[in-house]
C-alpha cells in the first residue's frame, strides 16, 4: 500500500488545481470539468498526486489537514512567488511565528515554513499536519495503513516514507473534536494481493464514512479521530 493522493474539494477544480500544480511544480495529468489531477515527483518511483474534485459547496468546518510548504532560507522568495500565483496572506490568529500563513484561491489555509532540519529532503511539501484526538494512536494506525515509519519530527507523533524522502505526516493535538466534512483528505492505494486492506483498516479502528456509492473504485472511511480518507483499489497496471 502507499499514500498516493492529497485530495481537495473545490468549487473550481481547474483554477485551484493549476494553482497547486504551479505551487508544487507538479505535472498536470487530468484537467476536466469535474476534476483536475497533477503528479508531484519525489524521485525514482515515489510520488504524490494532487487531486481536485468538484463539489457544489466545500465544507466550512474547521480545517483538520493542511499543507506546510518548505521555505528554508528562501522563505520570503517562496511567499512572494505564491502570492504571484494567486495566494493571499491571512491572519488566523497565528501571532508572532516564524512561518507565513497564506490561503489558496479557494480560501484553504497553508503555511510556508522557515528552515528546519526536520524538513530536509522533503520536496516542496514539508509536512502534512493532521488534527488528532490521540497522536500516538493515530500515528500507529496510519503506519499500519501506509507502511510509513516513525520519524523524529516536530509534532507529538510523525511518520515518513521509509526512503526518508517526501513530506512528514504530522499528528497534531486537535483544538476541538471534528465537525463536518474535511475539505482535504488523503488516499491510500492498496496493492495487488492486499484487497483486504479495508477490513484491516476497520479492525485497526477506522469507521465507515457512509459517503459515496458502492460502485466506486474506492472506499471512504474515517480514521480513529474521524478524519476522512479513501482506500483505492489496487492498480491493475502495476
Amino acid at each position: 500500500m502507499r499514500l498516493e493522493n492529497i485530495v481537495w474539494d473545490a468549487r473550481d477544480p481547474h483554477r485551484l488545481g493549476t494553482f497547486w500544480a504551479a505551487a508544487l511544480d507538479a505535472s498536470p495529468m487530468t484537467d476536466e470539468p469535474e476534476g483536475f489531477e497533477a503528479r508531484m515527483s519525489l524521485g525514482d518511483d515515489l510520488f504524490l498526486d494532487l487531486c481536485l474534485q468538484r463539489v457544489a459547496e466545500p465544507s466550512d468546518s474547521p480545517a483538520r489537514l493542511h499543507l506546510d510548504l518548505r521555505g528554508d532560507k528562501d522563505q520570503e522568495h517562496h511567499v512572494q512567488r505564491l502570492l504571484g500565483l494567486g495566494a493571499r496572506r491571512v491572519d488566523i490568529g497565528q501571532g508572532d511565528v516564524p512561518w507565513t500563513v497564506l490561503v489558496d484561491p479557494e480560501g484553504n489555509a497553508f503555511c510556508v515554513m522557515e528552515q528546519r532540519e526536520a524538513y530536509r529532503d522533503t520536496g516542496p511539501i514539508a509536512a502534512l499536519p493532521l488534527d488528532s484526538a490521540d497522536p500516538d494512536r493515530d500515528a500507529a494506525f496510519w503506519a499500519e495503513l501506509t507502511g510509513w515509519q516513525s520519524y523524529d519530527g516536530v509534532a507529538p507523533a510523525s511518520l515518513r516514507h521509509p526512503s526518508g524522502r517526501g513530506p512528514v505526516l504530522e499528528f497534531c493535538p486537535e483544538p476541538e473534536p471534528k465537525q463536518g466534512k474535511n475539505r482535504l483528505h488523503l488516499d491510500v492505494r492498496a496493492e495487488l494481493g492486499d484487497e483486504d486492506l479495508v477490513s484491516r483498516a476497520l479492525a485497526l479502528g477506522a469507521r465507515s464514512a457512509e459517503i459515496g456509492s458502492d460502485d466506486l473504485p474506492w472506499t471512504v472511511l474515517n480514521d480513529p479521530s474521524g478524519n476522512e480518507f479513501c482506500i483505492l483499489e489496487p492498480s491493475r497496471s502495476g
